[in-house]
């Protein structure tokens, strides 16, 4: 018997120790996760989604803003007819029947989203069809006001891998932390079964919209180059072009446009190639745009002198290569500046040897190419330099007339606008200032990276660039009273190892008014048929659109 009481007495005690054992567990162990996991039972939580930041142009003009939008969603266990709800969905929404019927039957989900970023008009339609188990969230989606205007510029808006929206390209990418804000949460009670309980607790946390970014953009600027590019490559029979538009001293892009383009708006219709800014992520080999760089180089290490002299009395033999003038043209003596008139291969070949090879490479690090220029767009590429130990004689003479050299467009105007600004190396941006909805202003100050050349020497090139276009192949293309300094290009594309001999990249860069210019502009023109020059192509365009934008600008002419 009094072992029995013992027994009994053992497993009671065994009992309430694993009943202490598991309230501990329960109560002090595990107090945090059941307590979340009652939360969750007992609350809805639902976002509240941060309206996105618009972007906009120099004078307050829209290029992209919202639009109301909506996203669809389906409450499978409370749809009533399901066959009838797929098929209205389907002609409302545009969205083949068994796409929506896969998800309603794949998913056992209470809450299935069928349609995001739809608008007004068949969200509308479907509202009057009162569809059990069919509901509504506010939502909004970006417009573009301006269509495809700035396209490469603008970027657009995504998802990201948890179905979020995600700014991708350009501006949207670039500045994607700020334009999204913050999202915020709506905790409200419900009971057992799901419902919303009206009289229980309610917590908010708000959202925090996007800021707006106001941008250096000129709008009249934007529309005058994205049509004159249009014209131009219609008429010169080219595969695409790129006009870029710059203060030289701010660095702030004025116009930037690169075709073909895409539409944002129906981005799904393009190619991913076509998101991509040519302006900024694809490199070309610039030509004889490059000369002026070089021939800047030497004058500021007094390797050369505008008063000396060359003799341009043939071809040059550099190791097994033979360099011609691009016309096959030889002017006998010349004087330096001439050589930027003439266009002369030889003659660039001359002021490399005058520089040093040494002193060829320190000035190109020092105009930072094979670097990002840091302008605020994401998809911004660098082609790399060539390493110093694989640099040959060709090379270093080739390069001199800018060819086996790669760069994009936009850092081409950008060491040109070290020669149009008196020598100093800025970094090209687009935003001007970011707003939030509390009038809280954030400033984006130009930022001048280094001095490259000295004022003097930025001045004696300025001058040969405006003799060239003066007494140049470009003469008779120059506004009447306008100094305009400037420079064509014509490269040939490298193409498996060798240059293609029929195909070429023309091309122009200049500056207005060439004392102190407003305006510093490129033009390229990839395969022009009409003609591979440059300065029967990309010049006439670059003149085409500088009398737009003199008189925009109202730029007095000087007699």
């Amino acid at each position: 018997m009094e072992k029995r009481l013992f027994l009994v007495f053992f497993l009671f005690i065994i009992i309430a120790g694993i009943i202490v054992y598991r309230l501990f567990y329960w109560q002090i162990v595990k107090s945090e996760s059941l307590k979340g996991l009652s939360q969750s039972q007992l609350d809805r939580s639902l976002e509240i989604k941060a309206k996105r930041g618009g972007i906009y142009t120099s004078d307050g003009s829209s290029l992209v803003i919202n639009m109301p939008a909506f996203l669809v969603f389906a409450e499978p266990q409370n749809i009533k007819n399901r066959e009838d709800a797929i098929g209205k969905l389907s002609a409302n929404l545009n969205i083949d029947e068994a796409s929506i019927s896969a998800k309603l039957n794949n998913n056992r989900s209470k809450w299935i989203p069928i349609a995001d970023k739809v608008d007004t008009g068949p969200v509308e339609k479907l509202k009057n069809l009162n569809l059990p188990g069919i509901g509504f969230v506010d939502d909004s989606k970006r417009f573009y006001p301006e269509a495809s205007m700035a396209a490469h510029l603008l970027g657009f808006v995504g998802k990201d891998h948890n179905g979020k929206d995600q700014g991708y390209f350009g501006l949207e990418g670039y500045y994607n932390d700020q334009l999204k804000g913050r999202s915020g949460i709506l905790k409200e009670e419900k009971d057992a079964l799901g419902r919303l309980i009206l009289s229980g607790s309610r917590q908010v946390l708000p959202s925090e919209d996007g800021r707006d970014l106001y941008l250096h953009l000129d709008k009249t600027v934007q529309f005058t180059i994205e049509e004159k590019l249009t014209e131009g490559i219609q008429k010169y029979g080219a595969s695409r072009g790129t006009v870029i538009v710059m203060n030289p001293y701010s660095g702030a892009i004025l116009g930037m446009a690169s075709l073909p383009s895409y539409d944002p708006s129906t981005r799904q219709q393009y190619s991913e190639e076509s998101y991509k800014n040519p302006a900024i992520a694809l490199s070309y080999e610039p030509g004889s745009t490059f000369k002026t760089l070089i021939m800047a180089a030497a004058i500021d290490q007094d390797s050369v002198s505008p008063t000396d002299e060359f003799l341009e009395s043939g071809p040059v033999e550099v190791g097994n290569y033979t360099i011609k003038t691009w016309n096959n043209q030889y002017h006998g003596l010349i004087k330096i500046p001439e050589i930027i008139q003439f266009s002369s291969n030889v003659g660039m070949v001359f002021i490399m040897e005058k520089l040093g090879q040494a002193n060829l490479i320190s000035y190109l690090e020092r105009l930072k190419l094979g670097e990002l220029t840091g302008i605020d767009l994401q998809d911004e590429q660098t082609p790399h330099m060539r390493d110093v130990n694989k640099w040959y004689p060709i090379d270093y003479a080739t390069a001199s007339f800018g060819q086996g050299i790669a760069i994009t467009p936009l850092q081409m105007i950008r060491v040109s606008a070290a020669i149009a600004n008196g020598g100093k190396l800025v970094t090209p941006y687009l935003v001007d200032r970011l707003e939030d909805r509390q009038g809280k202003v954030i400033k984006i100050k130009p930022h001048i990276v280094s001095a490259v050349f000295k004022k003097e020497t930025a001045g004696i090139v300025t001058e040969m660039m405006v003799n060239a276009v003066e007494k140049g192949e470009t003469k008779f293309l120059k506004p009447v009273g306008i100094r305009i300094a400037g420079k064509t290009g014509t490269a040939q594309i490298p193409i498996a190892g060798h240059y293609d001999t029929e195909k070429t990249i023309a091309s122009f860069i200049g500056f207005f008014p060439a004392d102190n210019p407003r305006i510093i502009m490129l033009v390229t023109l990839t395969e022009p048929t009409s003609s591979p020059w440059g300065s029967e192509t990309a010049a006439p365009l670059f003149f085409n659109i500088a009398k737009e934008l003199i008189s925009y600008y109202n730029i007095p002419a000087i007699f």
